[in-house]
């Protein structure tokens, strides 16, 4: 028998490509929790795998993610009550394990969440970053409108096909509901774009925000973005930004009992009206 374990996770992506474990060897998130998992309970060559909520890309940094892994109830009862503290021990100083906890019935880090929040953080000051923010904000050397950028991103809400902000994969569908996307200057000047879906395909946000960014600086209208969307192909003028700039925030999830049939509906395939099937849901 084993026991589902809830994961928190946090880290800064700067020095890791990407959440997945590479083939080349590359250091990972994944591979720096597993890795250290195994030492922890003491496994030897047996590898607890991990599901993560939302695969980020290299040099993506991440505040909210979850994931899940199966440990057998021995390794669970064991372990359990200094697990935290043990791979506080174990792990590098840029990821952190902040909770592990035994997950609901039907609980599944990817199928089961209902939306992924992320954000993403520019600064249009004509000196750059702040030194001590460098790894995590955008310079953009352009006055940004953030009222004209808001005004193209309600024009890309909803149940769409994304196909024109997304790298393809084969067999994957783009078809995805953004629920927010708004921009927001503080105070200290960094604009900040929330951006929430149920699902993101391979460079949806940072394409999205290179769109937004080319509205803010005045090179396209407001309506540009929505029209780029409605073509669903790839247009050379959205650019994909640099990923320092993007945090995955939290992951969202429906009540305990309503968590193994989100799961199920989320590995349904997926269409838009008057469309054909599309295959997978993330």
């Amino acid at each position: 028998m084993v026991v589902r374990v809830r994961l928190g996770i946090s880290y800064d992506g700067s020095g890791f490509a990407g959440w997945a474990r590479q083939k080349e060897g590359q250091r990972t998130v994944q591979q720096e929790i597993e890795d250290a998992l195994r030492i922890v309970t003491r496994s030897g060559g047996t590898v607890y795998e991990l599901t993560v909520a939302g695969r980020t890309d290299s040099g993506v940094h991440a505040r909210g993610q979850v994931a899940h892994v199966d440990l057998p109830d021995e390794v669970w009862a064991a372990h359990r009550e200094k697990l935290l503290k043990r791979l506080a021990g174990r792990l590098p100083a840029d990821v952190r394990v902040w909770e592990a906890t035994e997950a609901a019935p039907g609980f599944d880090a990817r199928f089961s969440a209902v939306w992924r929040r992320y954000a993403y953080r520019i600064t249009d000051h004509p000196s750059g970053v702040d030194p001590l923010l460098r790894g995590h904000v955008l310079w953009h050397d352009w006055p940004l409108d953030v009222d004209a950028m808001n005004e193209a991103a309600r024009g890309l809400l909803g149940e769409h096909d994304f196909a024109a902000y997304c790298k393809r994969r084969e067999g994957a569908t783009t078809i995805r509901t953004l629920q927010e996307l708004s921009l927001l200057r503080g105070g200290d000047g960094i604009v900040t774009a929330t951006v929430r879906a149920d699902a993101f395909c391979h460079n949806m946000v940072r394409s999205l925000i290179g769109a937004l960014l080319f509205v803010g600086d005045g090179h396209r209208p407001p309506d540009w973005p929505a029209k780029v969307l409605a073509a669903r192909v790839r247009d050379s003028a959205v650019h994909v930004v640099r990923p320092h700039g993007l945090t995955l925030e939290e992951v969202g999830y429906p009540a305990d009992e309503l968590l193994a049939a989100r799961s199920r509906q989320a590995r349904n395939r997926r269409t838009l009206p008057g469309g054909g099937p599309a295959a997978g849901c993330c």
